[in-house]
């Protein structure tokens, strides 16, 4: 009775980590609309996402003292990992500061591939090494094979959306393959579309030439 009470116990506890996932990684594929929006309207867009940091860092403040936002403040939690808990969140606020980074000090294609990578690569990496992920990477802080795997595929198909080369295209999704396992918790968010969106500049100039 015991050892059954424990496994009703654990399968919810790994079904509620799992929607969380998979929450967390929908706002992660939200972030792919962005490009085509910087097209549209640039400087709109660029302000509207730096008001969008500035309100919800106001919003988490408040949140740890106990004052929660509407609607911010539950989707905060809804979102949150356990890691996360009685914390102020990073995750949306590297996520947008990755982004307007890349959007910024980039090229608008080289800007696309990165904020990409992040929305496709690192978004479905996390998920599918929560849902199948069996083998672990050492010092990865926990990435599996295949998360990794995932995300090489899904950046090379989303870099060769963008510029329809496959070599260009492999050494990208390589590449934020490679970042995506360093152990960098929410700071991957920060760091994959600059990075990468980088390496596509690099890459696109070396086999052109």
């Amino acid at each position: 009775m015991s050892d059954s009470v424990n496994f009703n116990i654990l399968l919810k506890q790994k079904t509620r980590s799992i929607y969380k996932e998979i929450f967390r990684k929908l706002i992660h594929l939200c972030s792919a609309l962005i490009p085509t929006l910087l097209d549209i309207a640039y400087y709109p867009i660029i302000i509207l996402l730096v008001l969008a940091v500035v309100f919800y860092s106001i919003s988490e403040v408040f949140r740890l003292k106990g004052i929660d936002f509407p609607i911010i403040s539950k989707i905060t939690e809804v979102a949150a990992r356990t890691r996360d808990a009685n914390k102020f969140v990073l995750g949306p606020v590297t996520l947008v500061i990755g982004i307007l980074i890349a959007a910024i000090f980039l090229p608008p294609e080289a800007a696309r591939v990165g904020i990409y990578a992040l929305s496709f690569g690192d978004g479905t990496a996390s998920l599918v090494g929560k849902l199948i992920g069996r083998v672990t990477i050492p010092f990865s802080g926990g990435k599996t094979v295949a998360g990794s795997l995932a995300c090489f595929i899904a950046v090379y198909i989303s870099c060769f959306c963008v510029c329809k080369n496959v070599l260009i295209s492999f050494f990208v999704a390589l590449s934020a393959m490679i970042i995506e396992v360093l152990p960098l918790k929410d700071f991957d968010n920060v760091i994959i579309p600059f990075v990468v969106g980088g390496i596509f500049l690099i890459v696109q100039q070396v086999l052109i030439m």
